[in-house]
Order: C-alpha cells, then sequence, then structure tokens
C-alpha cells in the first residue's frame, strides 16, 4: 500500500496502538526500537515503520528521537522573562529561532492577576559546562529587551514523561500506589567517546530513518564500529543518561485532520513548608495526568513556590478538575500549601535543548561572544 493512503490520525486504531507504546514506553535504550515497538503491540515491523513514517510524514507526529536526561548532561533551569508587551513575540522568537540552548518556548498567563503575571514568557534553558547560565541570560535579555528574569534550576524532578494519547482518559485524581521517583539533576562528565556516541544518537529521525537496525549509520556518523557505538549507549544509560526513545505528536498545532492532541498546557505552581519539598513532591509526582514535576525556587516574585508540574489536555475544566484532585491529595497527607497558581500556555514551541560544549563555543563564535567571558 502506498504511503500517501496510509492513515495518519490518532484516531486510528492501529496508530493508537503504536503511539500508546512508542509515545512514553520505551524507557532507556533499545538496540532496535522500532522492533521492540513491534513486540510489545503485537505488530509485524514492516507494519510499526510504515505507520510511524507516515505518521511523521504526515505531521502527526513532530519527531522522533533517543531523548537524554539532559538535566544529566548540562546544568539547566526553567527561566520566566518579564518583557515590555511590544515586545513579547519578537523575544519569542529570537529565543525558539536563534538560540539553540533554549528548548521550549511559551508564552503564559493567569486568570488571577499576581506579582508573577507579568512574566509571560517562559522557557526551559541548557548551558553546557564550563560556562554560565546567568551571563547566558543576561546576553538573551540584552539581545530581546527583556526587563529582568528569573531562573529556577530544577533541584530534583518526581515525574518525566509524555503520553499524550493515553493521557486523554486519565481520570481527576489517578494516581500511582507508590509515591513519585526522586530523579537527580545531578551533571554526569562524559568523555570524548561518549559525546561523540551522544551527538550521533540524539540527533532526530528523518522518515527514511526510520528503518530496522537504526543505530548503524548512526554508528558511522559517530566513527566508530557498530558494537561501540551500542556498547557505548548502554553504558550511557547505566550511568543515567539516557531517557527515552519516543515518537513525540504534535501537541501545540492542529494535526492535518484538524484533530488537537491537546489544547491546554498547565503549569501549576504550589508552595509547601521549606524542608518538605521532596515529600510533597512525591506525593504530586504520583499523579497520571503529570508529564513533569519538579522542584523548583521561585523566589518572592512567585510567593516562594517550590513545587512546579506539567498538564496537558483538550479540557481547560478538566485540568483545574485534575489540580483540584492533587490539591485535595496533598491537605489528605497532611502536606500544607500557603500558595497555589496556574499558568497558562498559549504560543508555544518546542525544540531540543542543545547541551554539547563544543556546541556551546561554536555558537560563542558566531554571536561574536568571546567563550571564555561566558565562563561560569
Amino acid at each position: 500500500m502506498p504511503e500517501s493512503t496510509l492513515p495518519v490520525g490518532i484516531g486510528d486504531p492501529v496508530n493508537q496502538k503504536i503511539l500508546a507504546v512508542s509515545e512514553d514506553r520505551l524507557e532507556g535504550f533499545y538496540a532496535d526500537p522500532f522492533a521492540e515497538v513491534g513486540r510489545r503491540t503485537g505488530l509485524e515491523l514492516p507494519v510499526v515503520i510504515e505507520r510511524i513514517r507516515a505518521m511523521l510524514e504526515g505531521g502527526t507526529i513532530r519527531r522522533v528521537r533517543q531523548t537524554l536526561m539532559s538535566s544529566n548532561l548540562a546544568p539547566g533551569a526553567l527561566v520566566a522573562w518579564r518583557v515590555p508587551p511590544e515586545k513579547l513575540d519578537a523575544a519569542f522568537d529570537f529565543m525558539f529561532g536563534r538560540d539553540p540552548f533554549s528548548g521550549h518556548v511559551v508564552i503564559r498567563t493567569t486568570d488571577t492577576t499576581t506579582a508573577g503575571s507579568t512574566y509571560k514568557l517562559w522557557t526551559t534553558l541548557k548551558v553546557p559546562r564550563p560556562f554560565s547560565m546567568q551571563k547566558h541570560c543576561e546576553f538573551l535579555a540584552q539581545q530581546t529587551g527583556a526587563v529582568t528574569f528569573r531562573l529556577m534550576p530544577a533541584k530534583c524532578m518526581f515525574a518525566l514523561g509524555v503520553g499524550h494519547v493515553r493521557r486523554r482518559t486519565i481520570e481527576p485524581g489517578s494516581k500511582s500506589d507508590e509515591p513519585g521517583e526522586v530523579i537527580d539533576t545531578g551533571v554526569i562528565e562524559l568523555s570524548e567517546l561518549d559525546w561523540r556516541v551522544l551527538i550521533a544518537l540524539k540527533r532526530e529521525f528523518e522518515p527514511q530513518e526510520v528503518c530496522p537496525d537504526p543505530w548503524r549509520v548512526r554508528a558511522e556518523e559517530a566513527g566508530v564500529p557498530l558494537e561501540v557505538f551500542l556498547a557505548t549507549a548502554r553504558s550511557l544509560n547505566e550511568r543515567g543518561v539516557i531517557g527515552r526513545f519516543s515518537t513525540f505528536l504534535e501537541h501545540v498545532k492542529p494535526l492535518s485532520d484538524g484533530q488537537r492532541v491537546t489544547r491546554f498546557n498547565a503549569l501549576f505552581h504550589w508552595a509547601v513548608p521549606a524542608g518538605r519539598e521532596i515529600e510533597a513532591g512525591r506525593e504530586v509526582g504520583r499523579h497520571h495526568i503529570l508529564t513533569h514535576a519538579y522542584w523548583r525556587e521561585g523566589g518572592p516574585e512567585f510567593h516562594n513556590v517550590n513545587l512546579m508540574a506539567v498538564a496537558h489536555g483538550t479540557d481547560k475544566g478538566l485540568l483545574l478538575r485534575h489540580k483540584a484532585a492533587i490539591d485535595e491529595h496533598l491537605r489528605s497527607v497532611g502536606i500544607p500549601v500557603s500558595y497555589t497558581n496556574v499558568f497558562w500556555g498559549g504560543r508555544s514551541e518546542i525544540k531540543p535543548s542543545e547541551v554539547s560544549p563544543i556546541a556551546y563555543r561554536q555558537w560563542c563564535q558566531q554571536v561574536g561572544l568571546d567563550p571564555e567571558q561566558m565562563k561560569a
């Protein structure tokens, strides 16, 4: 059957079966990830390959890639920016189009006005060692006209996932029996071989690269035998550097058939007592609706919030009921919340943040900065 006649929508039952696995079930590194999808779904490998290719070409899947635990590869932070309204869209464009170290770029608003509501531009940032996140943000502020910014590194994580197809049917209050896992954000030192393999490993797949034995060409790209490439990737996985192999859905823009995977992107804030951040974070991290949950310090601009989490959905009221269920759970286990809020995502773009120190030096040269002056 020609690829052009294959269904590419998320409502197709075969595509649903594939996406239920390929979005967020392939934790770690697999020597043949597409074969693993076939094994878990009971579908033949050629079917898996042709459907993922078709969804990628059709725009249902926005990227296919091996994700990394980038928090373990380079220091990172969530950054809130206060930008004059007339410069907001241009600042958004600069962050997304001209800074390879900014990943998620989102304009956020709140239903109720608070001091933090003036921070409308939010980005995720990775700056590889030995360079400075503070200096990087100061440069971005100069370029965009940002008045000020708040750097909020993650002290630890409690949930990390995607799974938008599965999350469409989750009921408010749905949670795991066990508290969320505490995921360390410490940076791991890598060798030159590690970086060569990692750079080849993380590159997005073009449609023609969705094939059996997908790492053979990447090994050639890294300049190492396939056996060395696979062994290095497994070692990186054991050291906690590898995230999951994933097919990321286009969840910001409408799909080719007009459907939306998600319509609302909510950033939840909670302020819990100092010293109880990990306990509270693990309770928040139980909830299945969340794609991310972190301990971050918001500071006085954000009423000293210290827990943040992200949830996506197609119904705003339903997302608020999910948050209410999390709030009630925190109350039920005796964790007081002195302040809470929701920052809703509007305009949004997502790209993987660059994490290589080699790439950072090259970028400095491109924008006329002295790499030595950008060091921490």
